[in-house]
């Protein structure tokens, strides 16, 4: 993350005149805490009104802050529903960001209009995706950002493992089941795979660079030409 976009960053984290500790935003922004302070002092300086000290907590005085967003009703409802859909539904991280969204949109809306978060009565179970397939989410999820490839310990619908060095390209939620599209270094090939059936996720230390026919455009070209095994939930076998 640039310097800039933590700086910012680190704003948004004060929206709703809440009281933050460098520790906490130190894990949020994944710097040390250290770093953190050199920010809020360079972020003090340029004036922006952040009131606290080290082992204490640090809160933004009310009165600064980017103007309301002016939001629809209907697109209040679409917010919430989505975040808390992606909290019950998606990865641990997605989870926690979806939860903050909710808190940063509160803060910035009209009085008139916050309210209307809490009268959203569009709710998502949180029972549906384990704790184990939430950390595979976000861990993969990582992967696709950095192009880094994994090995997956992987077992098909009838229990049998194997073990897969992919190249990870997307992943798509189904309703039920998440899946996995990955170029399969040992199939040479597309598959696709259901994170439910994955056992672990190991880090290879391996990156890759884009290349012709192995990139998620070529995924889609070649289900379009139906020559290819789909992401559908009943073919991600992983075979």
């Amino acid at each position: 993350m640039r310097r800039a976009d933590r700086l910012f960053q680190i704003v948004q984290h004060f929206r709703g005149g809440r009281l933050v500790t460098a520790q906490k935003l130190g894990e949020w922004l994944e710097v040390s805490e250290r770093t953190i302070y050199r920010d809020i002092a360079d972020l003090q300086a340029t004036g922006v009104p952040i009131d606290g000290e080290a082992g204490v907590g640090y809160m933004m005085r009310e009165g600064f802050d980017l103007p309301p967003l002016m939001f629809t009703r209907d697109e209040i409802v679409a917010l919430v529903a989505g975040a808390r859909m992606v909290r019950a539904f998606g990865g641990a991280t997605m989870a926690r960001a979806a939860e903050e969204a909710l808190v940063k949109i509160g803060s910035v809306l009209p009085d008139a209009e916050k309210d209307r978060i809490a009268r959203t009565e569009i709710h998502a179970p949180m029972w549906v995706v384990s704790d184990a397939d939430r950390a595979h989410i976000d861990r993969i999820e990582r992967a696709v950002e950095k192009r880094e490839i994994l090995t997956l310990d992987y077992r098909d619908e009838a229990g049998r493992p194997s073990a897969r060095d992919v190249r990870p390209l997307g992943l798509w939620f189904w309703g039920k089941v998440w899946t996995l599209v990955a170029w399969c270094e040992m199939r040479s090939d597309f598959r696709a795979f259901r994170i439910d059936r994955i056992a672990a996720v190991i880090a290879t230390g391996r990156h890759y660079k884009p290349e012709r026919g192995k990139q998620l455009a070529d995924f889609y070209r070649s289900m379009e030409r139906g020559d290819r095994p789909g992401a559908a939930p009943g073919r991600a076998s992983g075979y």
